[in-house]
């Protein structure tokens, strides 16, 4: 009788962890370290874990982390260039790729760089490329798949570009991109004209979006997004909000944190869902972040009005007390240019940021106060005076050929 029991549990464990919905309802309630560990059990946790339905529905319950694959360098002095202005050189390439991964080395070895065009954008590891107006490129390099997006049915002389990776339940690529128009700054106008392609129906769609205070977006700059919302620079030190899934098609205004005329300044994601703003000049950097009303920025879109929102400084950094805090970092430098910027900032992360000095890539930790060399593969001479250096980020999430082979697992 006894034998018989234990037989009886064993035979409901062993069905309860072979069950791919009673499995999925207990990994469901582990931390995002242990599903990470869980794929070595067995081929068959493997593909329930990395499968899209089962990633779709984690990612609405945890917050995953980003893993670095490189940095992606693009050239202004290209971008949208008029008849008879600068050209690349043939011996320049296109997309310069700072490899930190083996993804990224995977990327340039394979050549797909030649024919992706320039680098524009990238969004949970998807990257956003091509040449403007007309040829535009979405590449996943987990999957090799390179979709070649309509031509745009609008032509501007200048834009600004957003990037929007939707999670999706199944295994399709969910994405969409928007242009936007950038009227001069002479010409602002209480609008602003934009183009959307999405995946799902595949085509392109106009639209006007209106805001009470005139307004000129600043041209060839990505834009940031939020929770679906996207942030973009606009002129006199403004950051425009537009929400694409709000029913109405509006834009609003929200006013940067002090002066306007930084060396360089940047937006980003912090680690508790709030816009933050980086700026630095040659003495140091600061790091502000947004306040949310208790409906977010619904009412600031619904209303469409100048707000100059709720801003809360969160780091100050002075780059001299940084190097002697870090004498073994700034003893390399030694010969080299010393003057520092802000870079980047870490996805959902407020604890880091990326800085550069010359060509060299450092990350600096606010709660450490130390200063950690990236080291990546490539030409630190792309890095010039006229270009922009976007870290390229995917989310730490283990992937598997089975669930796209259609293979089944034991």
């Amino acid at each position: 009788m006894k034998r018989r029991k234990k037989m009886n549990r064993k035979s409901v464990v062993h069905s309860a962890l072979t069950c791919e919905d009673i499995l999925s309802n207990i990994f469901l309630r582990l931390p995002p370290e242990s599903i990470c560990k869980l794929i070595i059990v067995s081929k068959k946790w493997l593909h329930l874990i990395c499968s899209s339905s089962f990633r779709h529905s984690y990612l609405r319950q945890w917050k995953v982390g980003f893993n670095l694959l490189g940095f992606c360098v693009s050239n202004s002095l290209y971008l949208g260039k008029p008849i008879g202005g600068a050209r690349r050189p043939r011996c320049e390439p296109a997309l310069p790729l700072l490899s930190t991964s083996r993804e990224c080395d995977d990327m340039k070895f394979s050549g797909v760089l030649k024919t992706l065009g320039y680098f524009i954008d990238s969004s949970d590891g998807l990257l956003l490329c091509g040449r403007h107006p007309k040829a535009y490129f979405v590449y996943d390099p987990i999957t090799k798949q390179q979709i070649k997006l309509p031509h745009p049915r609008v032509y501007f002389e200048e834009l600004c570009m957003a990037f929007i990776v939707d999670n999706s339940p199944d295994d399709d690529i969910c994405f969409r991109v928007i242009r936007a128009k950038c009227e001069s700054r002479f010409e602002e106008t209480d609008t602003v004209t934009i183009e959307t392609f999405t995946s799902k129906n595949t085509t392109w769609s106009y639209s006007k979006l209106k805001c009470s205070s005139p307004i000129s977006l600043s041209p060839w700059t990505s834009a940031t997004v939020i929770g679906g919302v996207i942030h973009w620079y606009a002129t006199q030190g403004n950051v425009a909000i537009y929400a694409p899934d709000h029913e109405e098609k509006r834009i609003a205004l929200v006013k940067l944190p002090g002066p306007f005329d930084f060396d360089e300044q940047v937006l980003g994601e912090s680690s508790d869902g709030l816009l933050q703003y980086g700026w630095s000049c040659k003495a140091g950097l600061e790091i502000w972040v947004l306040e949310k009303d208790l409906d977010g920025y619904s009412s600031l879109v619904s209303n469409s009005k100048h707000w100059n929102g709720s801003w809360r400084k969160r780091y100050k950094l002075n780059f001299k007390i940084m190097w002697k805090k870090n004498p073994t970092v700034a003893a390399k430098l030694v010969g080299r240019p010393k003057d520092s910027e802000i870079l980047s900032f870490v996805p959902q992360k407020s604890e880091s940021v990326f800085i550069k000095t010359g060509s060299i890539i450092l990350l600096y930790h606010f709660d450490s106060h130390k200063v950690e060399v990236i080291q990546y593969q490539g030409r630190g001479s792309s890095i010039c005076e006229f270009s922009k250096v976007t870290p390229y980020f995917k989310r730490a999430w283990p992937h598997s050929t089975l669930c796209r082979s259609g293979n089944s697992a034991t």
